[in-house]
Order: structure tokens, then sequence, then C-alpha cells
């Protein structure tokens, strides 16, 4: 798997971890619309998220591509993403990097995405 990680400095980590969480398990539901997401031109019909969490970690699953972990801490959101390819990596971090600038409001939180690692490289670079 490929791997890419991130921290997001903000006051507001457990409640960006908590509303991503929230949304991943709005999306598994039947009663959630399918549309267009950040970083593709169709609904993401194939993916089939689900997510758990605590105010302080979080795991968003986007089955069968791959998956996010969070953890919050007082001043950051360390986000990591590992996925099956370079495709879906790229398309994990489009929707979390769109819903972190959905919810983030007037904070306008930065995400900046490193190139991912190889897999057994054990860090990004």
């Amino acid at each position: 798997m490929l791997t890419a990680e991130t921290q997001i400095p903000t006051d507001l980590a457990s409640r960006y971890l908590t509303q991503l969480c929230r949304h991943a398990t709005a999306v598994a539901t039947a009663g959630h619309r399918f549309r267009p997401h950040a970083g593709g031109d169709t609904p993401i019909r194939d993916v089939h998220p689900s997510a758990e969490a605590s105010d302080t970690s979080g795991v968003i699953r986007f089955g069968p591509w791959g998956r996010c972990t969070l953890e919050a801490a007082a001043t950051t959101l360390t986000v990591r993403v590992e996925a099956v390819d370079q495709e879906k990596l790229s398309r994990i971090q489009d929707i979390i990097t769109h819903d972190l600038h959905r919810f983030g409001g007037r904070e306008h939180p930065t995400v900046t995405w490193p190139e991912p690692a190889a897999p057994g490289t054990g860090a990004t670079t």
C-alpha cells in the first residue's frame, strides 16, 4: 500500500475528526445522495465508506480503496492515508481535503500532502 501523512495546524482538530467520521457514516447510509466528490467527475459508487471515532482518534475506511486514520491533538490534526494505488490515494486525499475545507468555514485549514511513501519505506517524503 502507498501512504501519505500530513499534519494540519488547527485548534479544532477534535471537531474536524468527528465531522469527517460522521460524514463518512452518513455517506454509508442508504439515505445519502451520491454525487461527484473532489478529484473525480463521477460519483464514488464503487467505494464503501465506514468510520469509527473517539474525540482523539478515528479511522475512515474507503473499501476497497484504502483507509484514513486521524489523530487529534490540542493544536494539530494528523491525517494518514493508505491506499492500494496512486489513483485511489489521490482520490482519498482529495475527498478528505475537500471535506476539511467545507467544514473549516472561516478557519480555512491548510492541507498540504507530501509525496506518498512506497510500500516498506515506513515514512513519507
